[in-house]
């Protein structure tokens, strides 16, 4: 079980405006210690957005540039050296951002956007020791997740937690989705597993406006006005799918973190601003119908070389057009 009493600090948050998001991230981390807490001068600072895609521009598929902006702007205050990475189901991380609004964010704090590369790590289950993780995630002298409130087609709700799945670098994760999707259970234990083996220093939540339905990308933006923050990335999820009204054993990641004694229930974490049932959405769409998380060989095989062109035919020549 956890050895102290974790801190979920949930706010209510309306609008991605500047200077409004930066004063909300401020009363967000406040009980938690400030940015301060968590990022020390020289700091090398890795942000993890969700960058599933570039492909629905305004569906809310993929973290908001403005929250990247402003924590980054935050850490380089606190004198850290932020950078961005992600591993996108389809092209580079650089080119989804780029489709995803943020060049502007790239420019303007001249933020380094990197690809991520396997290397395998020690982790706490044995089972899962030849997972490769993310060299640039692992060495980072701090990690900062920043995941999308999303409806998850195969994983009910995709969070924190699952959001720690784009540490695994290039297509490893169609490998992995064949190798332990057939087992639903294995595929939700190697997920709490990466994000137990990443340990993000702090995670915060953009939940400002979600995207409900048909998750992670063929769903709807919803606004939910809630940002949500904690150094316990299981807490934070557990915390928030209460808010949405989805219990624990629906979502299998948070079932499996309860199951291996990494958060408790809703009474055993510290809500030092909002408590989760103050939040509650009493209509949050879930998907029409779920598809099984195992892929096939073609499927794994199709995704391979789409991921490959896009990565490194399309994107390179969309570069160059006028």
């Amino acid at each position: 079980m956890p050895t102290q009493t974790p801190s979920v600090s949930l706010i209510r948050a309306t609008s991605y405006e500047r200077d409004t998001l930066r004063d909300s991230l401020e009363t967000l981390l406040e009980p938690l210690g400030g940015i301060t807490a968590f990022v020390k001068p020289g700091n090398r600072v890795l942000l993890k957005p969700n960058l599933l895609t570039g492909a629905r521009p305004g569906k809310e598929c993929t973290t908001r540039p403005e929250l990247v902006y402003a924590v980054a702007q935050m850490v380089i205050e606190a004198g850290g050296k932020p950078f961005l990475g992600d591993s996108p189901a389809f092209g580079s991380a650089r080119g989804v951002a780029v489709a995803s609004g943020y060049l502007p964010v790239l420019e303007e704090l001249k933020l380094p956007v990197v690809e991520f590369h396997g290397h395998r790590y020690q982790t706490i289950s044995e089972e899962f020791n030849h997972l490769l993780l993310s060299k640039e995630a692992m060495e980072a002298d701090v990690t900062i997740n920043l995941p999308k409130v999303k409806s998850h087609v195969q994983l009910v709700l995709t969070l924190g937690v699952k959001n720690l799945f784009g540490c695994v670098p290039g297509k490893m994760k169609a490998w992995w989705h064949m190798e332990a999707g057939k087992d639903a259970n294995r595929f939700a234990e190697m997920l709490v597993e990466t994000a137990r083996t990443i340990d993000p220093d702090l995670t915060i939540v953009d939940g400002i406006i979600g995207h409900e339905g048909n998750g992670p990308s063929g769903g709807e933006p919803r606004a939910l006005g809630i940002l949500g923050a904690s150094s316990n990335v299981f807490a934070l999820d557990r915390a928030m799918i209460d808010i949405l009204n989805v219990s624990p054993e629906q979502v299998p990641t948070v079932a499996t973190s309860k199951r291996l004694g990494l958060v408790g229930e809703l009474n055993e974490i510290y809500f030092p601003n909002l408590h989760p049932g103050l939040l509650k959405m009493n209509n949050w769409r879930l998907p029409d119908k779920f598809i099984p998380i195992d892929f096939g060989m073609p499927r794994v095989i199709k995704s391979t070389f789409k991921h490959l062109y896009i990565k490194f035919i399309k994107e390179p020549i969309s570069a160059y057009k006028a």
